[in-house]
């Protein structure tokens, strides 16, 4: 087979060399044209919302003509018309680098890229340009603050202790806790999170007492996250928790700034997101949702004694409808011969089951809580408290529930209030349910067998990588210091172990156990 080749007509070098550069402008100005074609884009999207602005100004000084262009909705256009117009218009200017020195505000960047221009206008800045080049401009910044007054904390709220609470700005919560923490080593780190929101989010830690890899675990979980719009705080929780399908939450959410403070130097980390009143802690555990803040500020008797009323409480809660359903289902032989008589007379005239009376009380305790959680505050208050007086009693009489089964669940919903942590107590109030499920099933059997089902869940449960359990398990003996009780602060002299901190000490117990009075 015989190929034949077509041989290629080699130009003169002459003509090479001139076609080289015909070449490149061509390219040149493809890329223009893109660009151009980029600008232009940008210009039409946001020129279509009516809160876009764009004035024309002249400098007669100089016989330069320039422009702002800004979102009149995002900017103070006090900054515009007081700073950095009469500049400007009085100023003497050649090129767009001398704006710089002219402007008396701080925040001044000077750019070529045009892709950021749209970016940001929407996070507050001002574009200035030249009409005679349009190549290069300067962004300054002019962003409006709508932030609400510092206000008490409405559901960490204490007797004794600070009376401010978080606010939606995370700039402000930021200064809230470096006001508390005027040191070097508080370290911020910040990240952008949201295709459509563009949330930002800090991470605050303590450089040289928090453990690396905690930081690290939180960075890479935040980094990680592929979500379009973050509004709040709680989607975080959800995003970067270690088990979603948990009823329990991970992540303690709080609103106190001096809680922050505290956990921060015991070598936690916390999250801040833009727009959200409540900031995240962790690695958290299980002990601490039944601890609130004020038992830090009141005596450690006093304090140790709230912290196991709130145990007993929940635990009560959850159980005492379980127990009333598998004992009349079940064991009547556990109930004494005085309270069977009762318990007998109570239920008379009952026409339903224990499962279905209880069933029946606790559905009505949770759409009186919903009703008076999402009705406005007065109204809400009034309807919990004439609702559950008037169905009560109605049940009652009407021999749909007996009076003994009304106090029981009049109890468990009390007892579920001592919850300090909100996201907690709403766990409690599900957790009745299953047990109640199983109760009917299997009796005290079934309790127990439920038991086990989250006391395993909880064993397995972690929280940023560490147990969840923690101190109970696995068992630190130093950790329980500060868990069902809480001891004295001298008795406090180390960080949590579990958290394996780079500075474990947190001060000298020899120095604290010293006294220094001076003798008479």
């Amino acid at each position: 087979m015989v190929t034949f080749f077509k041989k290629k007509r080699r130009l003169p070098k002459q003509q090479q060399q001139t076609e080289q550069p015909n070449v490149q402008q061509s390219k040149n100005k493809k890329n223009d044209e893109e660009k151009n074609k980029h600008v232009e884009d940008w210009e039409k999207e946001l020129a279509k919302s009516q809160d876009y602005k764009k004035t024309f100004y002249f400098n007669q000084k100089t016989g330069k003509k320039f422009n702002f262009t800004f979102m009149p909705t995002l900017v103070d256009e006090k900054v515009v018309d007081n700073h950095a117009l009469p500049s400007l218009l009085e100023g003497e200017f050649a090129h767009i680098d001398d704006v710089k020195k002219l402007l008396p505000i701080v925040d001044v960047e000077l750019s070529t890229e045009k892709h950021e221009i749209a970016k940001k206008l929407l996070e507050g800045y001002v574009l200035l340009t030249l009409e005679d080049d349009m190549r290069k401009f300067a962004f300054f910044s002019a962003q409006k603050e709508v932030v609400r007054s510092v206000s008490p904390p409405e559901i960490e709220f204490s007797v004794i202790g600070p009376k401010e609470a978080f606010v939606e700005s995370i700039n402000q919560n930021i200064n809230m806790i470096r006001k508390r923490l005027p040191i070097k080593e508080l370290i911020t780190e910040e990240f952008t999170i949201g295709k459509l929101s563009k949330t930002k989010v800090a991470l605050l830690y303590i450089d040289g007492i928090t453990n690396g890899d905690i930081v690290n675990t939180v960075r890479q979980r935040i980094n990680d996250i592929e979500f379009d719009d973050l509004v709040d705080s709680s989607y975080l929780v959800q995003l970067i928790s270690d088990n979603e399908r948990s009823p329990f939450p991970q992540l303690l959410d709080t609103e106190r700034p001096d809680r922050v403070v505290s956990v921060l130097g015991e070598g936690k980390i916390a999250i801040i997101a833009d727009g959200s009143p409540h900031v995240l802690i962790g690695p958290t555990t299980l002990m601490e949702f039944f601890s609130s803040f004020e038992d830090y500020y009141l005596n450690w008797f006093l304090a140790s004694f709230l912290r196991l009323i709130r145990v007993f409480g929940v635990t009560f809660s959850v159980l005492i409808t379980p127990i009333y359903v598998a004992t009349l289902s079940y064991h009547y032989e556990l109930i004494p011969k005085d309270l069977l008589s009762t318990l007998i007379v109570s239920r008379r005239v009952v026409p339903f089951p224990p499962i279905l009376e209880a069933l029946f009380l606790e559905i009505t305790i949770e759409l009186l809580r919903e009703a008076g959680a999402r009705l406005p505050t007065k109204v809400g208050q009034t309807i919990g408290i004439v609702g559950g007086i008037v169905l009560g009693t109605a049940s009652v009489e009407a021999g749909l529930t007996s009076n003994v089964l009304l106090i029981f669940i009049a109890l468990s919903a009390l007892a579920s209030f001592t919850t300090p942590v909100y996201k907690m107590s709403n766990t409690i109030r599900l957790l009745r349910f299953p047990f109640l499920f199983m109760a009917e099933l299997w009796g005290m059997l079934g309790i127990t067998v439920a038991f086990c089902f989250m006391l395993t869940h909880l064993i397995r449960l972690e929280s940023l990588g560490f147990p969840f359990m923690q101190p109970l398990y696995p068992p630190r003996r130093e950790d329980l210091k500060d868990a069902f009780i809480r001891l004295s602060f001298k008795k406090q002299a180390n960080r949590p172990q579990f958290l394996r901190t780079e500075k474990p000490q947190r001060f000298s117990t020899e120095k604290a156990n010293q006294i220094n009075d001076i003798d008479e």
